[in-house]
């Protein structure tokens, strides 16, 4: 069993930066770990992920810029360094982690992951 735990999250006012962590622990095959959010009366979407051999990155269009996501030294840990931030970021952020690969795609959409953390809230104020 897979556990994710995020960290990190706090009220922030608009512009400022925060920098949420994420670790998994337990039997893993890291293919991928990424960040959704999810916004009050919203659906959860994706916000960026990287792939754990090769490092390749992915983002929304919406965080591009701002955000950016990598991987830590220590084991199956990742980051998302959030910049610029503003009032539409508020949200629950999700980390997520895939085991196995995932061919002809990128790694954008809740169907592609197997394992869930319980979030982390952040909140941005203007």
């Amino acid at each position: 069993q897979v556990q994710l735990v995020e960290s990190g999250g706090q009220l922030v006012q608009a512009g400022g930066s925060l920098r949420l962590s994420c670790v998994a622990s337990g039997p893993f095959n890291n293919y991928a770990m990424g960040w959704f959010r999810q916004a009050p009366g919203k659906g959860r979407e994706f916000v960026a992920a990287i792939k754990w051999s090769g490092g390749d990155t992915y983002y929304a269009d919406s965080v591009k810029g701002r955000f950016t996501i990598s991987r830590a030294n220590a084991p199956n840990t990742i980051y998302l360094q959030m910049n610029s931030l503003k009032p539409e970021d508020t949200a629950r952020y999700y980390c997520t982690a895939r085991s196995s690969p995932l061919y002809y795609k990128q790694p954008r959409e809740r169907a592609d992951y197997d394992n869930w953390g319980q979030g982390t809230q952040v909140t941005v104020s203007s």
